[in-house]
């Protein structure tokens, strides 16, 4: 089947919403790297092991890596974003409930940008979709099996996270016990700076495949194709979304770093190093296994783990609260939006 930029134009000229889509394709990822892709490097920058500026570099880097390297080995998350929505029907009328979806998405994702708060971009995007595929096929737009995989993973990501984190602390206390403190920090500055790149690269996978997905909905759609038997990924939409993802780090990565890792719990370098190395076990499981989870889901339980290790108290847990509470409404709130949006774009 030819996926190349040529034939995307090709359809374009026959649906012009496709072209909509692709600048949404774009804006989506963008505002992910502002506002989901910094949770990666925030342990990192809160403890000091990398410079702010350095490490949204190399976030920005690391993300594209892991976006066009993790497709190439595994598409088990795009899939399960394949399966959990029905956008057959009419073409012009599912492009314009996609749409719908995506706008949803990125309002929310800026409203939490503005708010400080580290909004789990693959939730809004899969609220988002969700309430336009309802808006087109009612429930029948929604495959229930697959959606239980997203409740699946943000239980996982939230409570394998703390979990983690609490353990693997508790673990390095025994291991550093005797240790000299400047060589143990000096240790974990290494170990810091290699999680950075790796949490970037995960976060390049999870939420790149998800972005694609929509991309790739929409091209199916307008070739009246079923989006679930698409096995690969073309370049020029890989090479686009990274680029977008990176671009979004760069440029609005610091506020949720502070949000996140410097105003919820002040981290020594080894807690960090706890806290890294969680989020990536579990990003990793989540990739492999198709759940679709979000970055800052697995970080910032990760970081209240490590953090009330010691002290319980030690967390501000006014400022998690905050969070979990974004979380928690995300669903209803891109899921109305998307569905309101997209029963009005299909009146024209």
């Amino acid at each position: 089947m030819d996926l190349s930029l040529t034939k995307f134009f090709e359809l374009m000229s026959v649906y012009p919403s496709l072209a909509v889509i692709l600048i949404l394709v774009i804006g989506v990822p963008l505002v992910s790297g502002a506002t989901d892709a910094p949770n990666a490097i925030a342990t990192a920058v809160s403890t000091r092991c990398l410079k702010p500026g350095t490490a949204l570099i190399l976030a920005a880097i690391f993300n594209f890596v892991g976006l066009v390297g993790m497709t190439y080995i595994s598409t088990a998350v795009a899939h399960t974003m394949f399966s959990m929505v029905n956008f057959s029907g009419d073409a012009h009328m599912a492009l314009n409930a996609l749409i719908a979806a995506m706008i949803a998405s990125i309002g929310w994702g800026v409203f939490c940008w503005f708010q400080g708060i580290p909004a789990s971009k693959s939730h809004s995007l899969i609220a988002g979709i969700t309430g336009g595929a309802i808006a087109l096929n009612g429930m029948q737009g929604v495959s229930f099996i697959e959606w239980a995989k997203v409740i699946y993973g943000m239980v996982f990501s939230l409570v394998a996270g703390y979990l983690l984190g609490l353990m693997l602390v508790k673990l390095e206390w025994v291991l550093f016990k005797l240790s000299d403190r400047l060589k143990a920090d000096h240790v974990c500055v290494v170990i810091q700076d290699i999680c950075a790149c790796a949490l970037s690269f995960l976060h390049g996978a999870q939420d790149g495949q998800k972005f694609m997905s929509i991309a790739m909905i929409g091209i199916m759609l307008s070739l009246g194709e079923d989006a679930s038997s698409v096995t690969s990924f073309p370049l020029w939409l890989m090479i686009l979304c990274s680029l977008a993802i990176s671009f979004g780090t760069v440029i609005g990565g610091k506020r949720i770093i502070k949000s996140v890792a410097m105003d919820m719990v002040k981290l020594e370098k080894y807690q960090g190093v706890a806290a890294s190395i969680s989020t990536i076990i579990t990003l990793f499981i989540s990739s492999i296994t198709g759940m679709p989870v979000s970055t800052s889901h697995c970080s910032t339980s990760a970081i209240m783990g490590v953090g009330s290790a010691r002290n319980i108290y030690s967390v501000k847990w006014s400022i998690a609260g905050r969070m979990v509470l974004a979380w928690v409404i995300t669903f209803p709130c891109c899921g109305f939006i998307g569905y309101a949006l997209a029963k009005l774009f299909m009146l024209f």
